[in-house]
Formats: structure tokens, sequence, C-alpha cells
């Protein structure tokens, strides 16, 4: 190490790269060691090997030379130190690196040389144009091929290499701009083919699931609809019941977490209700785990949604509703205590049931909806009125003493006197008003 900086003022690094373009391979082999000797773990001097444009050069001889197995490794090594740098993508993006990369990798056998080429697609696969090159290039079928032949293996290389593969996926399907930009076909088969296989090996998958379905905006409801047609909700559900006692909560918070994604578009929502996905969710009831809670409501919030007779049928689940009402008062939780609230008004929404309003009512969850008028989300606070406007129409006499103690009316007078009160939520303080009123309960107030 105390050499490097005297080889780099004596003025070596100009020299070495010219002689990058030597034709003799064992001149080339000891340029590029020299090379990556003086650079290793300096980004100052790995900036000024870039600048000088030596990864066009490496990349050629990589295509050259690929039959030289040293030549190989040190361009691999090369590649592995220059790739971190955000500057060098923008280089290897005007070059053909990622079919180098991938024609390279079809002819591995032994692991430790997948390993190193695995090495070098991680952070490349982090740059869109780089993505969008290695997928062209036929990474994911490569990927697959290598999920085919490890999923049922024991062996320990076989693991690791399963899990690299896996991973590697996950970091070409997410985000980006060309994250996704394959075919749709070509997207659902990976999908379907995934979760084909032992779904349990796939935890980080499943773990990202979370991001790869409802932010980015390059997965479609046609996606997630054709994910739900192709078997993919009967195979979380396995895997969740699998995790039900003492489960792993890795695996039930993201198998959660896809369930809520896919219940997203609205054709998908019945398929699921009757595929049973309300009662296979409904036994995390008892996790003591906040992650699991927030996703297990957000799933059923979603399900619900517009769906009058699931809405119905879960508003009259005592053990549901007495949960939620627990969980609305998880202050150390505000997720979890949100999502509670949003649940219980939505039961009542959807359902428009004097019975699930009564449940409500009996397991003393109206001073929560009243507390949820005051949220400082507008988009809880109209969540909160709607429900309460549906409660004043139609059991008002059950909820009456309830809503008195919960101080409505006051709640009410504060909103529509407050100037920072959005339009929406003034008017839907009035309509409540005038359902309190049209009843006859509140007459006199």
């Amino acid at each position: 190490e105390f050499m490097r900086n005297p080889c780099v003022d004596a003025g070596l690094i100009p020299p070495l790269v010219q002689l990058l373009n030597c034709k003799d391979q064992e001149v080339l082999l000891q340029t590029g060691r020299a090379l990556g000797n003086i650079c290793y773990d300096s980004h100052t001097l790995q900036s000024q090997l870039i600048n000088m444009g030596v990864i066009p050069t490496l990349v050629k001889l990589l295509g050259i030379h690929c039959q030289n197995a040293a030549l190989t490794e040190m361009c691999l090594v090369a590649f592995g130190n220059l790739a971190e740098l955000e500057s060098s993508k923008e280089q290897f993006a005007y070059t053909n690196i990622a079919e180098e990369l991938v024609k390279l990798f079809k002819k591995q056998i032994e692991h430790d040389k997948k390993e190193m080429i695995f090495e070098v697609l991680a952070p490349l696969a982090e740059n869109d144009v780089i993505k969008l090159q290695l997928v062209e290039a036929g990474l994911v079928e490569c990927l697959l091929e290598i999920v085919q032949k490890t999923v049922d293996s024991d062996k320990e290389d076989d693991i690791a290499e399963l899990k690299t593969a896996s991973d590697l996926m996950v970091l070409l399907l997410l985000g980006g701009k060309y994250g996704l930009s394959l075919s749709s076909a070509k997207q659902q088969q990976i999908f379907v083919m995934l979760f084909g296989y032992q779904i349990s090996l796939f935890i980080n998958f499943l773990n990202n699931l979370e991001d790869l379905l409802p932010t980015s905006k390059h997965l479609t409801d046609g996606n997630c609809i054709h994910m739900v047609d192709n078997g993919i909700v009967q195979k979380l559900m396995d895997l969740l019941d699998r995790h039900v006692e003492d489960g792993n909560v890795t695996v039930q918070h993201a198998a959660l977490s896809a369930l809520r994604n896919l219940a997203i578009p609205v054709v998908n929502k019945a398929k699921m209700l009757s595929a049973g996905v309300a009662e296979a969710v409904l036994k995390f009831l008892r996790s003591e785990m906040p992650p699991v809670q927030f996703k297990l409501l957000g799933t059923l919030r979603m399900l619900i949604d517009a769906q009058a007779e699931a809405a119905e049928q879960l508003g009259k689940n005592v053990k549901l509703v007495e949960r939620l009402v627990e969980w609305c008062e998880a202050k150390d939780h505000a997720g979890v205590m949100g999502e509670s609230n949003r649940l219980l008004s939505a039961l009542i929404r959807h359902s428009k049931s004097k019975d699930v309003i009564r449940t409500i009512v009996q397991s003393g969850g109206i001073k929560h909806l009243v507390t949820m008028a005051t949220s400082e989300h507008v988009i809880m606070q109209n969540e909160a009125l709607v429900a309460l406007a549906l409660i004043a129409a139609l059991e008002l006499v059950t909820a009456e003493k309830d809503l008195e103690n919960a101080q409505l009316v006051q709640i009410l007078h504060r909103l529509l006197s407050d100037d920072r009160s959005a339009p929406e939520i003034k008017y839907n303080s009035m309509v409540l008003i005038c359902a309190l009123i049209g009843s006859g309960e509140y007459s006199g107030e």
C-alpha cells in the first residue's frame, strides 16, 4: 500500500492504460493486475481511470479474450471495483457489457466463477439503462434456469446461488424508469414461474412485493389480474397457512403485503374473497406484531372496498370488531391505530348494514369514529364523517348515547367554524348534521 502513491506520482497510470491496447495477452494480464493493485480501494484513482476511458477498453478485451480464463477474471475484478462508482455506470451503459456478461455467465459451470459475475451484475443492475440491457440480453432467463436447477437442492453452494439469483431477479424487476420495460407477457411469465416454485425459499422476493406491486407505475392492474388468474393467491395463502403458529414474521408481513396489493384491482376483490383470502387473513388476528397487524388491516380494507356482502360478513364478526377497537387505542403504533379506524369506518360505509353498526356500537367503536373525524388527514376525516352519517341515518337510537359521550355535536361545531377545514369536511359535516336532525333524536340540540 505504501508504494501506491509513489507509483501514481511517478506517472505510471497513463502508460499502463496505453498498454491495455497491446495484443500480447500476458502483457495485458500483468497490466490489468498492476492497474488493479495501484487503484485498489481508492475512489479517486478509480475515477481517474474511468475518465481515461478504461471501461470501454476492458469491455472490448473481455469480448476478444473470453477464452482466456486469467484475462477474463482480471476484467471481472476490475469491473467489480469500478462498477461501485456512479460515474462508471454511465460509461458501462454505452458499451455492450450486458451482452458480454450474460454470454460469459451462460458458459460458467463453477459456483465461484458465477459468483464473480454476480458481484459485477449486482451494482450494474442498479442503473436503469443497464438493467434494461441485461433483461434484453437474456439475464432473466439465465436466472430462472438457476432457480429451476437449485430450488430443490440442499447443497450449501446451490442454496447460496439460489438466493443470489433471486436477489438479482428482484433488482431487475423492481422500479426504475426501465425496470419493467420487458413485455407484459414476459413479466407475467416471470411472476408465475417464480411463484410456481417452493415459494418459502423466496422470502426476499416476497418481502419486496410491497414495493413491487403498489408503487411501480410499470405494474398495471392487468399484471395483478393476470397473477390472480394464474393461481398466485392460493400459493400465498398456502404460505401463510404454514406460518400461522409461531411463523416467520417476515414471511407473514410480505405475503400479506402481496395480498393487499393484489386486491387493488376491482375485479380481483370478488375472486380473492371467493378464494377465502379474508378467512386466511383473519387467522392472524392474534398476532402481536405491529407490522403484521398493519398489513392484515390494509388487506381486509382493500378487499371489502365496494363489496357489500363481504363488508357485512366481516362487520358482524365480533372478534374482529373487538380487536379493531383494541387496536384503535394502540397509540404506540400510529399506523396500526390509523388502519384500525379506517377499517371500522369501511365496514359501515361499504355494508350500510344495521347489524354491522350494532356490532360496532356494542364493541365500543363509536368513540373512535368520532375521534377519527378530527384526524389531521382529510381522507380519514371524510371516511369517519360518512360512516357517522350512515349511523345517524340507519341506527341512531342504538348509537345515540355513545355519540353524545364522544361529544359529536361539539366536534361538528368546531369543524364547521374552523377556517382551515377543507370544503369537503364542511360538506360532510353538514350531511351528518342533516342526518342527525332528520332522525328526530337530535332535533332539540
